[in-house]
């Protein structure tokens, strides 16, 4: 049934080809070509190396690395977890002859293994038992297809393995491995949707189901998600139909941000496809039961019953008419010669890759942004991001188009894209999350975004802002109360910054000055350090950070008296100490600023004598 497109709507991640050292690249391209994938070629820094190969790793990204296994191995080791969930990881000798999948056997690397050896005349090292000896992975069935018991395919294998008899009901082409190896005798399945059952003695047979049905559903809006999971399981008994049969959940595009129908795909795991109406209309000769109320509402006559025979494409048949609950409707259809993918729910992460270092990235990050299509940002962070930019689609502003920015990543994953927008630092901390949240709540006719924009998933994913990467830098400034202030004054009045800078002075807190200065703007930074000064001692430290995860990062310590405004750029952080902040030599020139560090008490020594 040629229903793969249903039921993956995400292509895997593009395999990244790892040449350590520059003479392997040849070798590398050779392989990304096979593979369709990408070459990176990293130096001898092993640090750095494992870094990268890590977020990778947790980006999702299948690794084929051309070293010894043991440099992936102990890269890795860190960051292993759960077998079900890892990409594929794979060592290529430095002359193509030895394919060794390390992880992922079943999801993916054995293939790979196999494509690299035929591409590059060498062997697959496959360790994997069942492939090895069976032929096949008994847990990972072809798009198309559902294992509903995929915890009980080892003991399955095993038996196997061991001899056992072994029954196979129907015959699918994936399982034929089976029975060209003699392992197993066939019988004839009942009927064309029975499942097929792996019976292997002294272990619970697998259940095999062809996902071959759409479920088209409609909800009012804010339907409670258990009333249509509830429903939709109801309906799919009343046909005797199992949840592993379902291709996709389809639906009118104005739902698309409905809590209840994401809950249902999540809970079927399946994509779930939406519609515009008119493509829904189009389907009014084959509704069974088509609804004048429903059109005028919406604009199609049937919501369910006209999605799940769109998804189901030239071809397909209403299998359940509509049945409804109290807020839902569901309606099920059997599967054409062309089913026909809907558009996704788009997606938008706006994400904080850090200050600049990619080791200081979190994994959510790095996968967010291997997983996104589009990549919206301003043109330095953009170029940050490196290799985990190449092959997207990028789309670039300059510094004062943030609005145009954040409206243009909303409006792209309001047309079905998975977008990422990307911020240096944390998104929410004086960047573009909050801008995207002002752009859902201002109305579209007061330059608001448009209704599918405002129905996109969004999800928020913070980094490490510049006030976290300077005090940990330099020690720990901010180790007790402290506060953000942006001096910048084109969205901010200076009167309520003037205000905010008075409150932090007579407040004592560490002070993290953003936006010092600009080419126009260079008195407040001095107004506020003598604002300050008449709250604290003339020797408080303060940080100047500039560049920070980057090469030409720079870190100078500076007393509160003798902080001077040439001496900051726009791309510096001011953190100002509060009167209890200190310095304390590091004994080593490279660690803090300049071999010192500077931190501010919590107040522990003081608890520490009022207990003597």
């Amino acid at each position: 049934m040629p229903n793969s497109d249903l039921t993956r709507p995400m292509p895997p991640l593009q395999p990244v080809v790892l040449a350590l050292f520059p003479a392997s690249v040849p070798l590398a391209e050779r392989a990304a070509e096979a593979v369709a994938g990408r070459v990176e070629v990293r130096g001898r820094d092993f640090r750095r190396t494992a870094e990268h190969l890590r977020g990778l790793f947790l980006a999702g990204h299948p690794i084929i690395g051309i070293c010894a296994a043991g440099i992936l191995i102990r890269a890795l080791a860190p960051v292993l977890g759960d077998k079900h969930a890892e990409p594929p990881v794979i060592a290529l000798s430095d002359n193509g002859a030895a394919v060794l999948p390390l992880l992922g056997g079943h999801r993916g690397a054995n293939a790979l293994a196999a494509r690299l050896a035929q591409a590059l005349g060498g062997e697959a090292a496959v360790t994997t038992a069942g492939e090895v000896q069976l032929g096949v992975a008994l847990d990972d069935p072809p798009a198309g297809w559902r294992l509903d018991n995929p915890e009980d395919a080892r003991a399955a294998m095993a038996g196997l393995l061991a001899g056992e008899p072994a029954q196979l009901s129907g015959g699918p082409a994936f399982l034929a491995p089976l029975l060209e190896r003699g392992r197993v005798t066939a019988t004839a399945a009942p009927d064309r949707d029975a499942p097929m059952l792996l019976s292997v003695a002294g272990a619970p047979p697998l259940i095999y189901r062809r996902q071959a049905f759409t479920l088209g559903v409609g909800c009012s809006r804010g339907c409670p998600p258990e009333e249509l999971v509830g429903h939709a399981m109801r309906a799919l008994a009343r046909t005797g139909r199992a949840p592993g049969e379902i291709a996709c959940i389809a639906s009118l595009d104005l739902k698309a941000d409905e809590a209840a129908i994401s809950a249902l795909a999540k809970h079927l795991d399946v994509p779930a496809w939406f519609y515009p109406a008119a493509r829904l209309e189009a389907e009014t000769p084959r509704l069974a039961t088509p609804s004048a109320t429903v059109f005028a509402e919406v604009g199609c006559h049937g919501v369910a019953e006209g999605a799940a025979l769109a998804a189901a494409g030239r071809g397909g048949v209403l299998e359940l008419p509509k049945v409804k609950s109290a807020h839902a409707t569901c309606a099920l259809a059997r599967l054409g010669a062309e089913p026909e993918p809907g558009q996704p729910r788009g997606h938008l992460a706006v994400i904080g890759i850090g200050p600049g270092d990619p080791s200081w990235r979190t994994g959510r990050a790095a996968s967010l942004i291997a997983q996104s299509e589009t990549l919206v940002g301003y043109s330095l962070y953009l170029d940050l991001l490196g290799p985990a930019a190449t092959g997207k689609t990028r789309y670039d502003f300059d510094l004062g188009q943030e609005e145009a920015r954040c409206r243009h990543a909303l409006e792209a994953a309001g047309a079905g894209a998975r977008v990422a927008l990307i911020c240096s630092g944390d998104g929410g901390i004086y960047a573009m999350g909050a801008l995207v949240m002002e752009l859902l709540d201002r109305a579209e006719a007061k330059g608001g975004v448009s209704a599918a924009a405002r129905r996109v998933e969004i999800e928020h994913v913070p980094g490490i802002s510049a006030l976290q990467a300077a005090s940990a830098r330099a020690g720990a400034l901010l180790g007790h109360d402290f506060c953000a202030i942006s001096l910048s004054d084109l969205l901010t009045p200076i009167e309520d910054i003037r205000r905010r800078i008075r409150a932090a002075a007579e407040g004592d807190f560490v002070v993290a000055f953003y936006n010092p200065v600009s080419r126009r703007r260079r008195t407040l930074l001095a107004e506020a350090r003598d604002v300050l000064l008449g709250h604290r001692p003339p020797d408080t430290p303060v940080l100047l950070a500039s560049n920070l995860g980057r090469p030409a990062e720079q870190l100078t310590l500076r007393r509160l008296d003798a902080l001077r405004v040439d001496d900051v750029d726009m791309l510096t952080v001011v953190l100002i100490g509060a009167s209890g902040s200190r310095r304390v030599p590091s004994g080593d020139l490279s660690a803090g600023a300049g071999g010192v560090w500077a931190y501010t008490p919590r107040g522990y020594a003081a608890k520490r004598e009022g207990s003597e």
